[in-house]
C-alpha cells in the first residue's frame, strides 16, 4: 500500500491538471514532499521514487511558473511520465526495483532475501516501467502528433488502474505461496 502512496504526487497531478497545470503541479509537489518527510523521519533513508517526484514536482512547478509559463499541459504531463519512466529503468538496471523499498519496509525484511520476494519486485517495477513508457508514447503523440487527448486520457487511465491493481493484488496472492 505505500507503494501507491509513493505515486499519490502524481495520481493527485493526474486528476487535478485538467483544471489547472500550475495548481497540479505545486499541490504535488506539496504532497511529494509530505510523503518524502513522513517516510524519511520514519526511516532515515530517501527512496528513489520518493526522491525524483519531488525533484520532478518541484522543477517543473517552478519551470512553468517562472521560466516557460507557455509549457503545454501535455508538454508537462510528458517531462513528468519520461522522468519516472527513466527512474523507473534506473531500478531495474541497477538490479534494485523500486518497489524493494516499499515492499521491505512492509515486511520488516522477513521475506527480503527469498528469490519469489525479489522476482515480485521485478514484475511490479516492469509493470510500472510498461505503464509510464505507454503514458509518455502517448502523450508525447498528443503533443507532436495529431492524435486527440482523449486517447492520451484514456491510456492513461487504463495504464494507472491495470499497475495499480497489480500492485494491490500481485503481492498478497504471491505472498501466500511464500
Amino acid at each position: 500500500m505505500t507503494l501507491i502512496l509513493g505515486f499519490a504526487p502524481f495520481i493527485l497531478f493526474s486528476i487535478l491538471s485538467r483544471l489547472s497545470a500550475d495548481l497540479a503541479l505545486w499541490i504535488a509537489f506539496s504532497a511529494s514532499f509530505v510523503v518524502t518527510i513522513r517516510d524519511f523521519v520514519e526511516r532515515p533513508v530517501l527512496r528513489l521514487l520518493d526522491g525524483a517526484c519531488l525533484a520532478l514536482f518541484g522543477l517543473l512547478a517552478l519551470g512553468r511558473g517562472f521560466v516557460a509559463p507557455e509549457l503545454s499541459l501535455a508538454a508537462v504531463r510528458a517531462i513528468l511520465e519520461g522522468g519516472l519512466t527513466l527512474v523507473i529503468a534506473f531500478s531495474l538496471l541497477r538490479r534494485r526495483p523500486f518497489s524493494m523499498d516499499y515492499a521491505s519496509n512492509e515486511t520488516h525484511g522477513h521475506v527480503w532475501p527469498l528469490p519469489a520476494f525479489v522476482r515480485i519486485n521485478y514484475t511490479i517495477s516492469i509493470a510500472w516501467l510498461l505503464a509510464f513508457l505507454a503514458m509518455t508514447i502517448t502523450d508525447t503523440a498528443v503533443l507532436f502528433v495529431v492524435v486527440p487527448l482523449y486517447v492520451g486520457v484514456a491510456v492513461n487511465i487504463i495504464a494507472l488502474g491495470l499497475t495499480t491493481t497489480l500492485t494491490l493484488r500481485y503481492p498478497s496472492r504471491a505472498a501466500a505461496r511464500l
